[in-house]
């Protein structure tokens, strides 16, 4: 079996442009297709630092409360949490591991 490729220089440059132009392109978008931004949430600039072990007893306020900065919104901190976790809830279970977002 043969593969045919032309061989003028007309046809050699425009093969050649094209493989440039995709590699620019997959080294541009390759790495933010890939890129995790669950950690991050610009809505409050939390962004996780820490893990929690759930304890027997903990709800999600008492954790969030516990990681609020004094004169901060609790609620703020509570849904950046939910957010980090992918939660749909505030129910937790003992010895669930939460990622704690860094407030400022």
């Amino acid at each position: 079996m043969k593969i045919y490729a032309p061989q003028n220089p007309v046809a050699r440059a425009k093969r050649a442009a094209l493989v440039v132009v995709l590699l620019a392109v997959a080294v541009v978008v390759g790495p933010q297709a890939f890129a995790n931004d669950t950690s991050a949430d610009a809505s409050t600039g939390a962004v996780a630092a820490d893990t929690y072990v759930v304890m027997p007893g903990d709800t999600l306020w008492d954790i969030a409360s516990s990681i609020t900065p004094s004169g901060n919104d609790v609620q703020a901190t509570v849904g950046a949490i939910q957010r980090v976790n992918v939660m749909d809830s505030s129910a937790l279970r003992a010895g669930q591991e939460l990622l704690l977002p860094s407030v400022a």
